[in-house]
């Protein structure tokens, strides 16, 4: 039973949308800085709503052909954020930037999500994300939205009765907005973003569903969709992510998400142990890489506390990197690269997983199932 429909246009659909100047180019900070030698359950509940007027669209990203190397990481260090923690006090407490930065660090744990709609509870990583814009997104924040998007699940509008529709074995119609000859999909961070555009064109004949978001991207990907618009008839906190950077998305994340969803979920004595594991099962990481604050050659990016701990910083998809909007450069490490650096660099106290939060400190102890890949590496073969 195929879950969504490909509904066509048709003049009550068209909520026309401006597009301005401003392109979303992931791109602008290149990936590869040098070489090698440098080196929520788905679920739907009733509602009313209908076709709202989107926010203005940003202008589509080109999508760029990048190829990403992989490289040792036994270079000079640079300071990245500042936060390794004096004493437990601290132990929560952000990441100070140590270098100019679009975005601070963020708050080491997720918001408990409200549950704004009767068994579906928000997005509340995504509502914070787009809270923060007012009027036309900037770039930065587009870049944040994005990488909180990829945290559970996304509300979408249904034409007709969702819970019959499915029943039936029919294609649910998504509720979409026309601009030009595109079509973007609505979707809300949570139940009050969506009754808001019941308020602003009074359909009532839709339903309420919530999907995982990589579901959904993969749907508009595949789909005649040009992208997608975020809580349209927000006065603020819209935004529009168009179909580049949503591939882009898609072609650098976990399938699985598994670092991102132990760390946007409440915390418990096992987060850590979880976020471990999915380390050894080689989740995908990327490290921060720039020159050194000195100017010499390429350095790799640490947290680092004034009484000496180190924690190398390590960031589970590009766009955690990129939305800082410091000027590092993403590069993909496994996990036997960072399983020898933690073996042979003694120093280091540890890692610190996406500061711009939710963020988690892993010490040598607790990465010991790491390390201890990097010794079974170099023992000698029978």
């Amino acid at each position: 039973m195929a879950l969504f429909s490909r509904r066509k246009k048709s003049d009550s659909d068209d909520a026309s949308t401006d597009r301005p100047e401003t392109v979303i180019e992931p791109g602008e900070q290149p990936v590869d800085p040098a070489g090698p030698s440098d080196a929520a359950p788905a679920g739907e509940a009733n509602a009313t709503d209908g076709d709202a007027s989107p926010a203005p669209a940003q202008a589509p990203a080109q999508a760029q052909a990048e190829t990403t190397p992989t490289v040792g990481i036994s270079m000079s260090s640079f300071r990245g954020v500042g936060a390794g923690p004096e004493t437990p006090a601290e132990a929560s407490a952000a990441p100070t930037a140590a270098r100019p930065s679009a975005r601070q660090p963020g708050e080491m744990v997720a918001p408990e999500a409200p549950e704004t709609m009767p068994g579906l509870r928000d997005n509340v990583l995504l509502s914070n994300a787009l809270a923060e814009i007012v009027g036309q997104a900037e770039p930065a924040q587009l870049l944040n939205v994005a990488r909180q998007l990829l945290q559970g699940h996304v509300f979408l509008r249904v034409k007709g009765d969702a819970r019959a529709l499915m029943a039936e074995g029919k294609d649910l119609p998504l509720a979409v907005a026309n601009n030009g000859t595109e079509q973007l999909v609505l979707g809300y961070s949570g139940g009050m973003a969506l009754r808001a555009s019941v308020e602003a064109d009074q359909d009532r004949d839709t339903s309420a569903m919530a999907q995982p978001v990589l579901t959904l991207l993969r749907h508009i990907i595949d789909g005649p969709y040009g992208g997608m618009v975020l809580n349209p008839a927000a006065a603020d906190g819209r935004a529009v992510l168009p179909k580049p950077l949503l591939e882009r998305m898609i072609a650098e994340v976990d399938p699985q998400l598994r670092i991102k969803t132990a760390l946007s979920d409440a915390r418990t004595e096992s987060t850590a142990s979880t976020v471990v594991e999915a380390i050894v099962a080689d989740a995908p990481m990327w490290i921060a890489v720039n020159q050194t604050e000195e100017g010499g050659p390429m350095g790799v990016a640490e947290s680092r506390a004034a009484t000496g701990e180190r924690f190398l910083e390590v960031f589970s998809h590009p766009l955690e990197l990129l939305a800082l909007g410091r000027g590092d450069q993403p590069l993909p490490i496994r996990t036997m690269q960072l399983a020898k650096a933690l073996s042979q660099d003694a120093g280091l106290t540890g890692i610190l997983i996406d500061p711009a939060g939710p963020w988690i400190r892993l010490g040598r102890e607790e990465l010991g199932p790491v390390i201890a890949l990097a010794a079974e590496d170099d023992a000698p073969t029978a």
